[in-house]
């Protein structure tokens, strides 16, 4: 691994990064895809009304909980540069203690939050009886879940992401696997779905860990040994990170609720209609954020070293790259996204209004890829407190340009995200000066 000091740009190694990062990201999305075609094979409506409640339910629980990942990337990949492999191992001991912990007040909480999660997805009846199958026994992968965060993080910091991108890919197969063979081949119905996400989760967990200890297990054992770094103290400023992560996520899922409740408002055709434009929205999103990847760890890499001239030049060059392929799905979305979402329609007039929207959906990736790349540097430098503040500030323009252009009807809701998504870099770039004096000097 190349760490030095340099300020020279090998866009290989970006590649390298961002591409099995865009890769890992639809291969996990697929899982919920997997439990929803196999469900689809029980031909009953309300048991895949209830898978899709639970996979929602879950999506809400554990991308809350992301930031985990997130912070644990962005100091490994700091520690690289500035203090080592041992440091590294520091950070992750510190991600596993504060995972491991998160995850046992979720399973204390289990019998309060379970059923309000469900009551705010609105289940009833029939779908909620499926649903809490589903959930009861998924909702205990909580502790590997968390602590997988971690340890992809760790990897992801190392710059490790094939290994990364075999674990995901492995983990999803596993997952598809085991629910054909348990829903269908031995009848369990939606506890088979919900017993191959739990036993997928563990495996991943298992193959994970081994490999770590096989590439950083020394290291591991000396911050062990030394217990320094899982003192109070020393866990104050990872917690500092992480806390300002999973507020800055909750802001963020904030703004996302606003649009679907908005929507929903306008009636099921403009409902319909805005959640297959948000589907492709979050397509293009998975792609984009493989350069957050790259950003977090070769910024957090300059960082470390205290190479401002590298750490600028690396924001350039991932952003022109990041540029590129948001054009590419501009392009994509201008000549074939009514015939993509023409193919999620339900109806003609659901179809009609998709079509509608075509110019918010060609505008999604040239607005979005900014803030991409730069959440990424902000988290690779530990910048999260100013991350945090122009999500609130980008938030609270949004919920003023809602309030505006509701008389501009769907088009408004659609202008004020667009606008949204330009906000949050606009906010960034100009703290970018005075962080850059405050971090180089």
């Amino acid at each position: 691994m190349n760490t030095s000091g340099s300020s020279s740009i090998d866009a290989r190694l970006i590649w390298a990064i961002a591409l099995p990062a865009m890769l890992t990201n639809v291969a996990t999305a697929l899982i919920g895809v997997g439990d929803m075609w196999i469900v689809g094979r029980l031909g009953d409506a309300p048991t895949q009304g209830a898978v899709d409640v639970g996979a929602k339910l879950f999506a809400a629980l554990f991308t809350v909980m992301n930031f985990l990942k997130t912070g644990t990337t962005g100091l490994v990949a700091q520690e690289s540069t500035r203090s080592g492999a041992r440091a590294q191992a520091e950070v992750l001991l510190k991600g596993l203690v504060v995972g491991l912990s998160i995850a046992a007040l979720l399973l204390v909480a289990k019998p309060f939050l379970m059923p309000l999660l469900l009551d705010a997805l609105g289940a009833q009846a029939q779908v909620r009886s499926a649903a809490i199958v589903y959930a009861d026994i998924r909702y205990w992968s909580a502790p590997a879940v968390l602590v997988n965060f971690a340890l992809i993080g760790f990897l992801i910091g190392r710059r490790q992401m094939r290994q990364v991108l075999a674990i995901e890919v492995c983990y999803n197969l596993l997952n598809v696997a085991l629910g054909l063979f348990l829903a269908l081949g031995l009848d369990w119905g939606i506890a088979g779905i919900g017993w191959s996400s739990f036993i997928a989760e563990f495996a991943k967990l298992t193959v994970t860990a081994a490999l770590i200890w096989h590439l950083a297990g020394r290291d591991i054992r000396a911050a062990l040994a030394a217990r320094t770094s899982l003192s109070p103290r020393a866990l104050r400023p990872f917690l500092a990170v992480n806390r300002d992560l999973f507020l800055r996520t909750v802001v963020l899922m904030i703004a996302i609720a606003a649009l679907t409740r908005l929507g929903a408002e306008r009636g099921p055709v403009v409902l319909a209609a805005n959640g297959i434009v948000y589907q492709l929205f979050v397509l293009a999103a998975l792609l984009l954020d493989g350069f957050e990847n790259a950003a977090q760890v070769l910024n957090g890499e300059r960082a470390g070293a205290a190479d401002r001239q590298g750490f600028t030049a690396h924001i350039r060059a991932i952003l022109l790259r990041c540029l590129g392929v948001a054009i590419l799905l501009a392009i994509v979305f201008s000549f074939f996204g009514g015939m993509i979402t023409d193919s999620f329609a339900a109806t003609p007039a659901v179809a009609a209004e998709a079509r509608r929207l075509w110019p918010w959906l060609v505008a999604i990736p040239l607005a979005g890829f900014a803030g991409f790349v730069l959440d990424g540097v902000f988290v690779g430098a530990s910048w999260t407190r100013a991350l945090l503040s122009s999500m609130a500030g980008a938030v609270a323009a949004y919920g003023l340009f809602l309030w505006l252009s509701w008389p501009l009807g769907n088009h408004g809701l659609w202008a004020s995200f667009i606008a949204f998504l330009l906000l949050r870099p606009a906010f960034q770039l100009a703290m970018l000066p005075a962080l850059l004096r405050k971090s180089f000097g």
